[in-house]
């Protein structure tokens, strides 16, 4: 399983068979960038092998000096590109606000608008390489989708979307310092463990959802907006933190081994499904603790 966002098939840093980030980690000095352990090895030349001074630096268990090649993934890079896609979705999400008033039509344009970007996502995650407009295109249909159900909240719980996206700064400031600090240390067990939980916590939100639409749960089930709601909403925020803490340690493995700049994409890609899972999980949350159902 190489995944760690909520489509499950999302291809990570990694090209092996492994989990993406779960590599044997770059020695002091560089040691492991090579051919064994680094993905990328086979896919352009060693980034030291051009600069004298690095293989210097290595020979003597040093760390290496800054590689001369160029069109390796860097964390300015990483930025860039999240700043585009989530940029991309707040434009989406706030031209869906103002030109779709509340409506069963706008609902309507809302779910055909949140099927597209499953396929254009699902689409990406099957690809070998990232696809710059198709992570765009995808964000941009998301940006409809989260705009239109945006507004539909706030109608009923007045400013719900704002303390929404505040619990998700939140939530992703938490989680970016408590695996910086190193409390979480992200392993293979670690992501396998949680990867299990993940798809066994969507497969009963499948179940649920079709008992909602077949009438045998027709306040929601797991998803009403009660006690029980709110606990599965924290649960599935949790979950969201935990695939925050995998896209962080594949764009630290990524970068650390060299990994082309292209990959910056399915980073950005990565990190905006992830912030869109918390961001819906946070408004319901939001609803359900307004009391106002």
């Amino acid at each position: 399983m190489r995944s760690s966002n909520p489509v499950f098939s999302r291809r990570g840093f990694s090209r092996d068979n492994g989990y993406a980030g779960f590599h044997t980690a770059p020695q002091a000095g560089g040691a492991a960038v090579g051919t064994q352990g680094n993905p990328y090895a086979q896919q352009g030349a060693n980034p030291y092998a051009t600069n004298p001074y690095a293989q210097q630096d290595l020979q003597h268990g040093a760390p290496p000096q800054a590689p001369v090649t160029t069109g390796r993934m860097t964390m300015d890079d990483v930025v860039m590109r999240t700043g585009m896609t989530l940029g991309t979705v707040i434009v989406g999400a706030v031209l869906a606000w103002a030109l779709l008033p509340v409506s069963p039509t706008s609902y309507g344009l809302a779910v055909g608008a949140a099927l597209i970007a499953f396929v254009l996502a699902m689409v990406q995650s099957f690809k070998r390489k990232a696809s710059p407009a198709l992570i765009l295109a995808y964000a941009a249909f998301e940006g409809v989708f989260l705009g239109v159900i945006s507004e539909m909240f706030n109608s009923q719980w007045d400013g719900a979307p704002f303390q929404a996206v505040l619990g998700t700064m939140a939530v992703s400031g938490a989680t970016l310092l408590v695996y910086k600090a190193g409390w979480i240390r992200v392993t293979a067990r670690y992501a396998r463990i949680g990867l299990t939980i993940a798809i066994a916590f969507i497969l009963v939100m499948a179940v649920n959802l079709l008992l909602v639409v077949f009438g045998v749960a027709p306040d929601g089930g797991l998803r009403s907006m009660g006690p029980l709601g709110a606990i599965v909403g924290i649960f599935a925020i949790l979950l969201g933190a935990f695939f925050l803490t995998l896209d962080f340690k594949q764009i630290e493995d990524g970068i650390a081994y060299g990994a082309p700049r292209e990959e910056s994409w399915l980073a950005a890609f990565g990190l905006t499904m992830t912030l869109v899972w918390i961001y819906i999980e946070m408004l319901r949350l939001v609803a359900i603790f307004s009391g106002d159902d």
